[in-house]
């Protein structure tokens, strides 16, 4: 069994090629949950819908989330009667979150629900939430002071503000969600996907049985770094690793992972630093890093699992 700590787009992209070198039965993935939001009074699992859409082969290419071929006549209406559009849903994307409330509302946990979900979609892979509590991320302005919610931050702001602080509200009361502990001390192999470690990755870990597990099984577990050549190729991971005080690089990554993996994964336009990630006592494997299509996220897996 391989288990992949999982948020956002480059996660997604990972486990889509996983799943095309090892039986989908065998992959678990832990995704993140803070960057959920309750919008128009619909639950929105940003992450798991991103892997889900994924995985089921449904996702849009251009932007790496949401659904292909999506059509938006509800947000088009909800524009024209005054609502607030800034977080855009499609039609099709709806339908998820309808489902997904609704069954909330009716008491089932949410990993009962994205379960259920993924079901409907035809995944094999295992998707299981970090928690079933509530755990949200708020970041600080750098600017005004102002905390606001992550995807205030990373929807309506379109990340281009600068930020002081991140805090993951909940996390310290938070439980792991059913089997992510076991599955965490079972797994053949750990990898910690090439996610943002500050707001995709850091939620996980900032609930301290998750954190302990990991450390627990750090010879058996691997980090892909996000950063290539000092730049994430989406999102802000590279600035938000700048503004909170860490070094926006391969080497920031292996500082901020030193402790939970073994092995970090970077890509061949770094491998200059090899040397100084493995001086912080782990090893270092080079390679092509950049997921531009499923066969080489599929490429990149293989070696993965080889280490």
């Amino acid at each position: 069994m391989i288990v992949t700590l999982a948020g956002g787009v480059g996660a997604a992209r990972f486990l889509k090629g996983l799943s095309l070198i090892k039986e989908p039965s065998e992959l678990k993935a832990i995704i993140n949950t803070a960057d959920d939001v309750v919008l128009h009074g619909l639950h929105i699992s940003p992450d798991i819908d991103t892997v889900t859409y994924s995985l089921a082969g449904v996702d849009n290419p251009e932007t790496g989330w949401g659904i292909i071929e999506e059509s938006w006549n509800v947000m088009k209406s909800l524009d024209f009667l005054g609502g607030a559009t800034w977080f855009q849903l499609g039609d099709k994307d709806l339908g998820t979150h309808l489902f997904r409330t609704n069954r909330l509302s009716e008491g089932g946990s949410l990993t009962e629900v994205t379960a259920e979900i993924a079901c409907k979609f035809g995944i094999e892979v295992k998707l299981l939430p970090m928690s079933d509590s509530k755990i949200s991320t708020f970041v600080t302005l750098a600017e005004s002071g102002e905390e606001i919610s992550f995807q205030e931050y990373f929807v309506k702001l379109k990340h281009a503000v600068a930020v002081e602080s991140v805090r993951f509200e909940g996390s310290q009361q938070a439980k792991p969600g059913p089997d992510v502990i076991e599955s965490i001390h079972k797994a053949e192999k750990i990898v910690i996907a090439p996610s943002n470690p500050i707001v995709s990755i850091g939620p996980i870990l900032s609930i301290s049985e998750i954190n302990s597990a990991i450390k627990s099984r750090r010879e058996s577990t691997v980090a892909i770094s996000p950063i290539i050549n000092g730049l994430a190729l989406k999102g802000p991971a590279d600035r938000m690793m700048s503004e909170l005080g860490h070094e926006p690089s391969v080497l920031g990554i292996a500082h901020l992972y030193k402790d939970l993996v073994a092995t970090l994964v970077i890509d061949k336009a770094d491998e200059t630093y090899k040397e100084s990630i493995e001086s912080l006592g782990m090893r270092c494997l080079v390679t092509n890093t950049v997921m531009s299509s499923p066969s080489v996220s599929a490429s990149l897996a293989s070696t993965v699992l080889d280490v």
